[in-house]
């Protein structure tokens, strides 16, 4: 069958401040306390998806959360205009005020992990937003994201969207970010692939348990899983989700060779799955795992390109610019440029606020396979177009902060700018009351 993905990037919200709230992302950890520049960040968010549709590929958007989080306020028992409460707070709790004000929910590759149509064995495509419950700021997004992928993937006779996961460590899950999918075409079955980790005692949390991927895969009714752990030196050194140290797209694995903890055993059980396999694996004599984290070589997207077919498969990386900044990344890039793999092409991109925060092109992005009825049953609110992205940059350019310093998060100016662009953003995508406040 026919199908298309689409990529559902995070729209960039005007809270982007850096807190270092991330244990095990070394960049937010780096940059704790910098003044970040929030209407640069969603304008580079904007551009990457233009160029996304400059490419012939199908773009959505999924919207910011509300920040500050008043729900977690009303929870905790403060009264009053949101704006007074977050300079309470401030004053009170200043490591609260930071975790409600969190604009991290614009990294969609943790958004939910989904199970194309093509893979289940009722035929319909099913959904699972992430609990996130590894850290505080990243648990609020979990009923948000729940309500925007019940608006987006609305007709139960394609969609089936489910509840989070147990809020418990027991279960953690951080969505698409620890998964893959390998097949010949977008709307051919395929082998969908879960990565956990698995790190006792270690400087740095693994995320995504083996429960959590197993559950994900049951409720989905997927085919064909295939689980496998990713390596506890990647995870101490920064590679907090998979996706920082690999990426798949159809028949090809992109992967640092220290990605997985057991590579063989990885690589067979794939291949025993899917033995169309085409492993591109970048050595540690070319490029050191910390400067794979440093340039987030394997964070950038792998799409395909359009007019490809199975036998001449045309695919190309978005990169961020650090990794033409780092030498070695760059000197493999510009070898892999003259090869004759499937990676025909390299774009790359600034999307430097986001990467200073730790997210490249990939955790901006939850990629979605869909087939043309699928696509016609979508919320079309949620998809771009070049009229809506001029709107959505006038938007920007009007209502954003140009910076955040780490001590604004207690003025109440700033979150009463925070919340009156939000509900501006309703009338410019036709989405009214999703904000609540």
């Amino acid at each position: 069958m026919n199908a298309i993905e689409i990529n559902f990037d995070g729209l960039i919200g005007p809270s982007h401040n850096y807190s270092g709230l991330s244990l095990g992302n070394l960049a937010s950890a780096n940059n704790a306390g910098e003044i970040s520049r929030p209407k640069a960040a969603a304008l580079q968010g904007l551009a990457k998806m233009r160029l996304m549709m400059s490419l012939g590929l199908t773009q959505g958007l999924l919207l910011p959360h509300l920040r500050p989080h008043v729900p977690t306020l009303h929870a905790l028992g403060y009264r009053g205009a949101p704006e007074a409460m977050m300079a309470q707070v401030w004053a009170e709790d200043p490591a609260l005020a930071r975790n409600l004000c969190a604009a991290s929910a614009m990294w969609t590759a943790n958004a939910a992990t989904i199970s194309p149509s093509a893979d289940t064995r009722d035929g319909r495509m099913h959904v699972s937003p992430a609990n996130l419950v590894t850290n505080l700021h990243r648990a609020l997004e979990a009923e948000f994201t729940t309500r925007q992928l019940h608006l987006l993937f609305a007709d139960p006779r394609y969609f089936s969207v489910h509840a989070p996961l147990p809020m418990h460590a027991a279960f953690g899950d951080e969505g698409a970010a620890n998964h893959g999918r390998f097949c010949d075409a977008h709307g051919a079955p395929g082998v969908e692939l879960f990565v956990y980790g698995d790190n006792p005692g270690g400087r740095f949390p693994a995320r995504q348990t083996l429960r959590a991927s197993q559950a994900i895969a049951r409720r989905h009714g997927v085919r064909q899983p295939v689980f496998v752990q990713q390596a506890n030196r990647a995870i101490e050194a920064g590679a907090f989700h998979n996706d920082v140290v690999s990426v798949v797209n159809q028949t090809v694995l992109f992967a640092h060779e220290d990605a997985f903890e057991d590579k063989a055993a990885t690589y067979t059980s794939i291949r025993a799955a899917f033995p169309a396999l085409h492993v591109e694996e970048v050595p540690t004599s070319a490029v050191p795992m910390a400067d794979a984290i440093r340039s987030y070589l394997f964070n950038s997207m792998l799409v395909t390109l359009p007019g490809s077919t199975t036998s001449a498969p045309r695919m190309a990386l978005i990169l961020p610019a650090e990794t033409q900044e780092t030498p070695s990344t760059k000197a493999y890039l510009d070898a892999l440029a003259g090869s004759n793999g499937p990676i025909a092409a390299c774009h790359v991109i600034d999307v430097r606020e986001s990467m200073r925060n730790g997210g490249g092109p990939a955790c901006l992005r939850l990629r979605v396979a869909l087939t043309e009825a699928e696509v016609a049953a979508l919320d079309p609110r949620f998809l771009l177009t070049p009229e809506k992205a001029d709107a959505l940059e006038r938007w920007i350019e009007d209502s954003y902060p140009d910076e955040i310093a780490p001590d604004m998060l207690g003025d109440p100016l700033l979150h009463r700018q925070l919340l009156t662009a939000l509900d501006r953003l309703q009338g410019v995508l036709g989405l009214p009351d999703l904000y609540g406040v």
